[in-house]
């Protein structure tokens, strides 16, 4: 029967698919990559007609709305999708927060807040589908975490349950995150954890980045291999087995990177999608990475 037969959004539908089968049968079993969830952990979308951030480090000169994103979704076969706020929007999450309300649940956010944002603004974030906040922090100065403003949102990141996403070389993450982990909060590292490019897995850092999978608190996004170096792919393929092997399936999470801004010119969502098969050859391997996002993200 299938999840129209039923009643169900296409959403519901794997979701209970997914209470119905033990973690543990998951991993042990081949499945069919379409019996599960399929989710994006990572994309944005933006348009020309939004208030840019002053200070900013990059601007597109083309559109990505919602619905382009949607048509990207449906036709690589993934059932749900995570906006991430772009920089170059700063801390006004309005058309996030206006395009999460437009899709039923299908889709997640994660926000740039200011350090001193009020509570009832985060809560207002999270009634419309925002479940962590995202510190961009390549090319900026690192934040001051003892900070009273910090400290206060912080907590209010933690008993909401909130995941803090990070995106800065491994080298500066291996210092940033135990201060993280010590606040109680979940943590999510963007794009492999960004390495040194020439040093690839051997980056002190990245080896540093690899024992905090022992915390149970870190995961790490396979996600935009392109970000790496010219010779991306190569190192992801050499990252992959590491992190797999530190953190497990279901603290890996894939990510299109849709639309791939500043590769444009080189980047595809089926590109990407397709690359996730090369990486992860196993199917049933493949089918719970895919899936492993669900409850990070509350789908």
């Amino acid at each position: 029967m299938t999840y129209r037969q039923r009643g169900l959004t296409r959403r519901q539908f794997g979701a209970a698919l997914v209470s119905l089968v033990p973690a543990a049968a998951v991993a042990g079993q081949a499945m069919n990559e379409t019996s599960l969830p399929t989710i994006d952990t990572h994309a944005h979308v933006f348009h020309r007609g939004l208030k840019l951030a002053p200070g900013r480090r990059y601007a597109p000169d083309y559109d990505a709305p919602l619905s382009l994103y949607l048509e990207q979704l449906d036709h690589n076969g993934m059932t749900n999708g995570v906006l991430v706020q772009p920089s170059f929007l700063g801390t006004d999450n309005s058309y996030l927060v206006e395009c999460l309300k437009q899709t039923n649940g299908r889709l997640r956010g994660i926000a740039v807040v200011d350090p001193a944002i009020p509570v009832d603004e985060l809560r207002a974030l999270e009634r419309a589908g925002v479940v962590g906040i995202r510190l961009n922090l390549v090319g900026q100065p690192l934040p001051d975490l003892v900070a009273a403003e910090w400290k206060m949102l912080l907590a209010e990141v933690k008993a909401m349950g909130w995941q803090i996403e990070i995106q800065r070389n491994a080298s500066d993450l291996a210092a940033i995150a135990p201060q993280l982990l010590d606040r109680g909060v979940t943590i999510v590292l963007d794009h492999y954890a960004l390495p040194d490019p020439k040093l690839g897995v051997a980056d002190p850092g990245f080896q540093s980045v690899l024992k905090l999978g022992a915390t149970k608190k870190v995961w790490v996004k396979i996600s935009a291999p392109y970000r790496n170096g010219a010779a991306g792919e190569s190192f992801a393929k050499e990252a992959y087995p590491p992190l797999r092997d530190a953190y497990g399936l279901d603290r890996l999470l894939w990510g299109s990177d849709w639309p791939h801004t500043q590769f444009e010119a080189t980047q595809t969502y089926a590109k990407n999608r397709q690359f996730l098969d090369t990486l992860i050859v196993d199917e049933s391997e493949r089918a719970q990475v895919l899936a492993s996002p669900r409850p990070l993200f509350r789908f």
